[in-house]
């Protein structure tokens, strides 16, 4: 039974997550919830080999920057999701609306692969886009709060980097389905769409075995139902890894009834009670994503254009660049919890700008072939992508539990409407001159240092910490005592 309204109940969950060992449970949650970026990587990386294909006369016939604003929809869209369904996320819990986000994307999937004109395309990029950025809130958030605090920030890292093995699968798809040898050119690109619908669809059926967030539960005073969610993952646990038992919890926690967080809590929990965190976080996804929304959408055009790789062949070079970004996370991510957050972010966001200067400057003298720009491309992501997944997970562990969804999606939305212009404003330089992409290198180049100057100033010791002790819970919070960037 829930608890009195007004009765403080003390309770020692999140020590019971947090001690548990590694399990076959712990890799079914990062499987069932780490789709998420699967589907998005899948979806970018079509679209980004699509965009030549889309201009053609026997497919949709678009512009360049029309290709660009179709992506910049589907940003939009991710937008509007995260806002949308953050807030309900916090306030209905999170396995509801991380069913429901998926669905939403299959759906509108299938809808892309019907688009008949560019407005279709772009509307139904727009709903793709609202289920992604959903996700993206729900999932951040069910990660880190079942994920034990060792292991939080490599896991976070690799999860968020698998959005490049959705990268290589859609590379891969495309290297069959666009060549018009296999299939007509009018039917590839739909056939495209309609491959990640079918993937979401295996991915519902394992999602439903992931629980509602015990942390969740907890301070939303349904104690009783943590306890029963937290029992049975430590059963499956001691069953499956044959455990004669489990480590004794360490302390527990007094949760105070509160009212339902809404965007007035947040702003003030962002804004009075954390505005270096908020700065910081800022800082950090905005850069990243502009830097990214640039290059990602746009280095198909690149290879068509300036080194005559024949559209059908695009995927070959997605291959590698999705390779370099998937081992960055993966093989970087232990030293976020060992060496600790601020060293391994500012030092990943400065390489990662370094490199990016260096070689824009070199494609600009001419000093590429396809194969070499590829590569130097995946050298930089390497440790783009690892900062980059390192920023998502410093936005999603900083702020309390009750806001941490609609505290990740205010900085989604901010980072992505950074990043919205970017490929419009790309494929503009694209069909202008090497020149001219060159300086927006440069600028993508300086927005990595800044961020990663803004780590070094301003970034929070989380490697090994329990949630609870990074940000306190405001329903664990006396009323009026808050915590904030000075404790």
């Amino acid at each position: 039974m829930p608890a009195a309204p007004d009765e403080p109940v003390t309770t020692n969950i999140p020590q019971r997550m947090d001690r548990l060992p590694w399990s076959r449970w712990h890799r079914l949650v990062v499987m069932a919830l780490g789709v998420t970026w699967v589907l998005d990587g899948l979806e970018v990386s079509i679209v980004a080999a699509l965009g030549p294909i889309l201009t053609h006369e026997s497919t949709l016939h678009l512009r360049e920057s029309e290709v660009g604003l179709a992506a910049s929809a589907y940003l939009a869209g991710s937008v509007l999701g995260a806002i949308v369904f953050s807030y309900l996320t916090d306030r209905q819990g999170r396995k509801k609306w991380f069913m429901i986000t998926l669905l939403l994307y299959l759906t509108a999937t299938v809808l892309t692969a019907l688009s008949w004109d560019l407005w279709s395309f772009m509307g139904f990029r727009f709903l793709t886009g609202a289920g992604i950025g959903g996700e993206y809130a729900a999932i951040n958030s069910a990660i880190d709060e079942l994920i034990p605090a060792r292991w939080r920030g490599q896991t976070n890292l690799a999860i968020n980097g698998s959005w490049w093995l959705g990268t290589a699968a859609g590379a891969l798809l495309t290297i069959a389905l666009l060549n018009p040898q296999l299939v007509p050119e009018p039917l590839g690109w739909r056939l495209c769409f309609g491959s990640g619908a079918v993937l979401g669809i295996g991915i519902v059926l394992v999602r439903r075995l992931v629980p509602e967030s015990p942390r969740w539960l907890m301070t939303h005073r349904r104690v009783d139902e943590a306890e029963a969610v937290v029992s049975r993952i430590e059963e499956q646990i001691v069953l499956e890894e044959r455990i004669e038992s489990l480590p004794t919890p360490e302390g527990s926690m007094t949760v105070h009834a509160q009212p339902q967080a809404t965007l007035a809590t947040v702003a003030r929990q962002l804004l009075y009670a954390y505005p270096q965190r908020t700065v910081l976080g800022l800082a950090l996804l905005t850069t990243q994503s502009f830097m990214y929304n640039a290059i990602s959408f746009t280095y198909p055009f690149v290879l068509t254009k300036f080194y005559d790789v024949p559209t059908g062949s695009i995927g070959f070079y997605i291959l590698p660049f999705a390779l370099g970004n998937f081992l960055g996370p993966l093989v970087l991510g232990p030293a976020f919890d060992r060496v600790g957050r601020k060293q391994m972010i500012a030092g990943t966001y400065a390489l990662a700008g370094c490199l990016l200067a260096v070689t824009g400057y070199l494609f600009w003298q001419g000093a590429f072939t396809s194969v070499t720009q590829t590569l130097a491309w995946s050298a930089i992501f390497f440790f783009a992508s690892a900062g980059a997944s390192a920023a998502y997970l410093t936005v999603s562990e900083i702020f309390p539990l009750e806001i941490r969804a609609m505290a990740i999606a205010c900085f989604f939305v901010v980072a992505q409407g950074a990043g919205i212009a970017a490929p419009w404003l790309y494929g503009k330089l694209i069909e202008t001159s090497a020149e001219s992409i060159f300086y927006g290198y440069l600028l993508g180049a300086g927005l990595m240092l800044a961020g990663a100057c803004a780590e070094l100033w301003l970034g929070v010791k989380a490697e090994g910490r329990p949630l609870e002790a990074i940000a306190a819970p405001l329903s664990a919070q006396r009323q009026g005592k808050a915590a904030g960037d000075d404790e």
